[in-house]
């Protein structure tokens, strides 16, 4: 058993481990697991889960369990218990804003009373929980972003290596945080390499009639633009997973990390653009323009910091978010199975569908990518022990429905395809639309068994989490194989 784990804690403990003084070796010892993983508990939040654990210890011991049998599930237990998790985030919550300044003064700020094992006050670069280090990538992301728009003058350039350019600084975070081996990072690192080679060494033609995304219009261009951005986000999964890739506990967390961190990015955005538009505002009302500088350096330095500053986030508040993860799951799913509904009559009374056009087609094989993550967001944020309930069967119909409009999207793809022929945006769409057909068949499968308590809850994720490496191929197919195979049209 890893000894860095709460359930590995008995190592620490003496050899006779069924007696009270043993217990409090064993209590200890989780205390000082804890400080150790997470610099933000204070030592008031340690002493009001302690005492949460020793009652669950003591209800266990009364019904017949030896102590470190007891301990061993109180610690289990206490961290997969939906009402401690919301009575604990409530009662802290209210210091979420509070620890987004870190006061260096003792007893300011968040850092006030926390203490380390032996006592004394924690050093700030372990109260900060890393953000020094996510500041100085996060302003490294910005520059490089800056310096290869100075270099190419070109924007359609910046957009194109976009993830090249930022997801590296990504990387060195949770490098930083994860400690993987260098076999890891070589692989990792190799990954980037190939996809900036392949970004600019490939010859994409534009065309003038064709679609323009940031000044760039070839086709091939533009989807191995979105096969970089994706492949390369799971790629750096990877050193989120501290190399444990085949884990399916870890390509679940970095799923969680990942709508968590969607998340923070987005309000990161929605309070720097309204900042930007009220400096702007308020500089013009004394005649001074400084919307080129906000435009040209504040807005994408910005954009690629506040990658580092919402990985950050979604770390050192961990407790938060996660109670609005679930309540965001449960707020969008509903909505998105009534537009899943009202499509599926819209094409029975119409059968418009059929005949839409390619960007129209486009969207909804994006609504369907939305419905997939809402289901592996669903799972991700959902307690395991919970019995089947009416939000599972939500997503139920939620699936069904899905699959009932990929399949009439498909029909209208194979139609098009077979009157106009193979493109790359064709073929890119059909291919993503199977892949998801696939997904959203067996994920149906599983939630029927699940719902009928035949299948387990783990293999609903087994299913999504082992499907990762499905949307890493296709991704890096965007990339790599279709600018080629389609003449860099």
């Amino acid at each position: 058993m890893n000894p860095e784990t709460p359930g590995g804690l008995a190592p620490d403990a003496p050899d006779t481990p069924d007696a009270p003084d043993d217990l409090d070796a064993l209590v200890a010892s989780w205390r000082r697991w804890m400080q150790r993983h997470d610099d933000t508990m204070t030592t008031d939040d340690l002493d009001e889960l302690e005492g949460h654990l020793l009652d669950r210890v003591d209800a266990f011991v009364a019904s017949g369990l030896t102590h470190d049998e007891a301990f061993l599930i109180a610690v289990k237990r206490l961290g997969s218990t939906d009402d401690l998790s919301r009575e604990y985030a409530r009662e802290h919550s209210e210091r979420l804003w509070k620890q987004l300044v870190l006061d260096d003064s003792a007893g300011g700020g968040m850092a006030g009373g926390e203490a380390d094992a032996a006592g004394g006050p924690l050093p700030f670069h372990r109260r900060a929980n890393g953000l020094a280090v996510a500041l100085v990538l996060g302003v490294g992301a910005g520059l490089a972003v800056k310096l290869v728009a100075l270099a190419t003058d070109d924007p359609s350039a910046v957009l194109l290596n976009a993830a090249v350019i930022v997801l590296p600084f990504l990387a060195a975070w949770f490098a930083w945080r994860r400690r993987p081996s260098i076999a890891v990072l070589t692989g990792v690192a190799a990954s980037f390499v190939a996809a900036g080679l392949a970004l600019n060494l490939y010859p994409f033609a534009g065309t003038d009639d064709g679609a323009s995304v940031g000044g760039m219009t070839s086709a091939t261009g533009i989807l191995a633009m979105i096969g970089s951005y994706v492949g390369l986000w799971l790629v750096v999964g990877i050193v989120e997973a501290g190399g444990a890739w085949r884990s399916g506990t870890a390509r679940m967390d970095f799923i969680r990390f990942s709508g968590e961190w969607f998340v923070y990015y987005v309000l990161i955005a929605l309070v720097g653009g309204a900042l930007s538009a009220l400096t702007i505002g308020v500089f013009s009302s004394i005649g001074v323009d400084v919307a080129p500088f906000v435009g040209e350096w504040v807005l994408p330095c910005g954009a690629a910091g506040a990658v580092l500053v919402a990985a950050w986030l979604v770390g050192a508040k961990q407790r938060v978010i996660e109670n609005i993860a679930p309540v965001l799951t449960k707020v969008f799913t509903p909505l998105f199975t009534l537009m899943m509904l009202a499509l599926i009559v819209a094409a029975l009374v119409q059968w418009n569908v059929v005949d839409a056009n390619r960007d129209l087609l486009i969207a909804f094989d994006l609504v369907l990518v939305v419905v997939v993550a809402l289901l592996v967001y669903s799972l991700s944020a959902r307690d395991p022990l919970l019995p089947p309930g009416w939000f599972d069967r939500l997503v139920l119909v939620m699936l069904a429905a899905a699959l009932v409009v990929d399949v009439i999207v498909l029909i209208a793809m194979v139609g098009r395809t077979g009157e106009f022929g193979f493109s790359a945006n064709k073929t890119a769409s059909l291919g993503l639309n199977l892949i998801l057909l696939v997904n959203l068949a067996w994920a149906t499968r599983l939630q029927v068994g699940f719902l009928r308590r035949r299948t387990g809850f783990a293999a609903l994720e087994r299913w999504q989490t082992g499907y990762l490496p499905v949307y890493l191929a296709w991704a890096a197919a965007l990339l790599l194989v279709f600018p080629p195979v389609f003449d860099f049209a």
